[in-house]
């Protein structure tokens, strides 16, 4: 295991802790209590399988972990989308926390099944998309080399990435049992308009053929409606 190998290693497990550490607080600090189930589950859910997929994605393609790692935005539009996405996590977190300590409105079992269900799914379908895409990023940049990926869930829509994230973040207040969250996560479509707007203006300007992608695959997000 080489220098950069290590590196790297060390610092997915560092954001991979603090995440667990941040999503942690955020939900049991409002709860008061260690006992709210839907938080496990949902962390289970969330941290368990995004932890191997680390791990593959170390063995099998670290240059693409490291680009997910990767988090300091340059475009300035996507500054503010990024500062939007942290205030609805922040609060739908704090909101569903508050919402099992004081019993505002219990979701049925059955809906909070169906949902992570829904999760399980979605993540199975974000692993897909990060093996048809090596290109990924978590900010908005053209690489060198780059070119445009038209085949799979690519062929359907423009931004599958996207569409998948919002099946993930609208059931995630739903395994957490807090239609209060649900609510705050609504938001979440919207931030990713104008995230889609201001990605789609730099890869036309900078990535050749995506202006015959877009002609070629209409939607951007949902097939036959958006």
């Amino acid at each position: 295991m080489n220098k950069n190998i290590i590196k790297l290693f060390f610092q997915a497990m560092i954001k991979f802790t603090l995440g667990i550490l941040i999503v942690g607080c955020l939900l049991f600090i409002p709860a008061n209590s260690i006992y709210y189930w839907n938080a496990w589950i949902f962390m289970g859910l969330l941290f368990i399988p995004m932890f191997i997929a680390g791990i593959i994605l170390m063995i099998k393609n670290p240059e693409l972990l490291r680009k997910r790692i990767k988090a300091k935005e340059t475009e300035k539009e996507q500054k503010k989308v990024i500062a939007l996405s942290v205030l609805m996590f922040i609060l739908g977190f704090i909101i569903a926390g508050l919402n099992y300590r004081y019993n505002w409105i219990i979701i049925p079992n059955s809906v909070v099944i169906i949902s992570a269900i829904v999760f399980i799914l979605a993540y199975i379908l974000y692993a897909e998309v990060l093996r048809e895409n090596t290109y990924l990023s978590r900010v908005i940049e053209v690489q060198e080399n780059q070119k445009v990926v038209d085949t799979g869930l690519y062929g359907i829509v423009r931004h599958p990435m996207y569409a998948v994230t919002i099946l993930l973040f609208l059931s995630m207040p739903l395994i957490l049992g807090s239609i209060f969250s649900f609510i705050i996560f609504l938001m979440y479509p919207f931030i990713i308009a104008k995230r889609i707007k201001n990605e789609e203006e730099v890869l036309e300007k900078d990535l050749e053929g995506y202006s015959q992608y877009k002609n070629k695959v209409k939607y951007k997000v949902i097939p036959f409606v958006w």
